[in-house]
């Protein structure tokens, strides 16, 4: 993921607003960590050791999260920036196709209009990546050769996270051996709630490890977390064992993101950056289908975890249904007339 230039986008501004402070961080946070190992430090980790630290993290306020996520959700913003808003959320698009059915045709097909989204109007820029499957891996490499979208793989035993290390290693093995840029790997939450945050943080380190070059990208599955509380620490968590990103859901549970989660995450990462000088991305996946939906976390975005963030260096939208309706809103804004979604290819 390289680094990108928007200090001058016009939307900026007019997202801009009183900045979201839930959970919180500063000295609790920085004294809850303290003692916690890096990566890389040959220290082990126990359980009670973790245990202590992500439950020293300042607690989320439920109601608080749920009434700020539902205030932002209620900002309007002027044409230019909605303009901006919309190649934005295009530009943050993994475009997804994780179905057992999946066939390289189909993969071919979304690498296609991954590329040019919009084939009428070569301005529209292109998505962020194509998620697949390892074994789609390699077509989605082919495709996409010569462009700047990045191909992304689901691994360690996706969706439920239930499998030996070995098996997890394995699976990203061939997702990277493939060219894949990025992994999506999902963690064991049923280890998590269990306690044994140490399995986990080792899972993660070592999935990290297996990645090399490619970012990681590590899904919470915050629909079984049960509570905000866990959101954050689970955030924690993965982000010290050295997660790139953090993210939602697979998508093939409900509930998946959700606002209040995603602020959760975004102050985590906000804090975790404050904290170690690191910065982390969020990514949300599962039920993101409009485009006012979109704009609604790019504004959860900028007022929670900050400008930074707001690149698809730092946020991503996992979805295959939501760049249509972005396109339409798109071509609605720039001509004044609704295009129907014949108009675009299906995803």
């Amino acid at each position: 993921m390289a680094a990108n230039d928007q200090n001058a986008r016009p939307g900026l501004d007019v997202l801009a607003g009183t900045t979201v402070t839930a959970p919180g961080g500063g000295a609790a946070t920085d004294t809850a960590l303290a003692g916690v190992p890096v990566p890389g430090s040959g220290a082990v980790l126990s359980d009670a050791a973790l245990r202590r630290a992500l439950h020293g993290l300042p607690g989320v306020d439920q109601t608080g999260a749920q009434e700020r996520a539902a205030a932002l959700a209620t900002r309007s913003i002027k044409r230019e920036a909605k303009l901006w808003a919309l190649e934005m959320a295009v530009r943050m698009v993994d475009l997804t196709t994780l179905e057992g059915a999946d066939t390289p045709g189909k993969v071919r097909g979304l690498c296609a209009k991954a590329r040019q989204p919009d084939p009428a109007d070569p301005a529209v820029p292109p998505v962020a990546a194509v998620c697949v499957y390892p074994d789609l891996v390699a077509t989605a490499r082919a495709e996409l050769a010569g462009s700047q979208v990045a191909v992304a793989s689901v691994a360690t035993a996706f969706p439920s996270g239930r499998a030996s290390l070995a098996v997890k290693l394995a699976d990203v093995a061939v997702a990277v051996d493939a060219g894949a840029d990025e992994v999506d790997m999902v963690i064991d939450r049923g280890a998590f709630l269990s306690g044994r945050y140490a399995q986990v943080y080792e899972e993660v380190r070592a999935v990290r490890e297996a990645c090399g070059s490619a970012h990681l990208k590590v899904i919470l599955e915050t629909g079984e977390l049960a509570t905000l509380d866990n959101v954050s620490r689970a955030s924690w968590l993965v982000m010290l064992a050295g997660a790139d990103f953090i993210k939602t859901s697979t998508g093939k549970l409900q509930p998946a993101a959700t606002p209040p989660v995603a602020l959760v995450m975004l102050s985590a990462v906000r804090d975790f950056a404050a904290a170690t000088g690191r910065r982390v991305g969020v990514k949300v996946a599962g039920g993101v289908r409009t485009a006012k939906e979109a704009i609604r976390y790019l504004v959860l975005v900028r007022e929670t975890a900050g400008p930074e963030w707001l690149t698809p260096d730092y946020f991503r939208i996992g979805a295959s249904s939501l760049l249509n309706d972005l396109l339409m809103q798109r071509s609605k804004q720039l001509t004044g007339a609704y295009a129907g979604p014949d108009y675009f290819t299906l995803d």
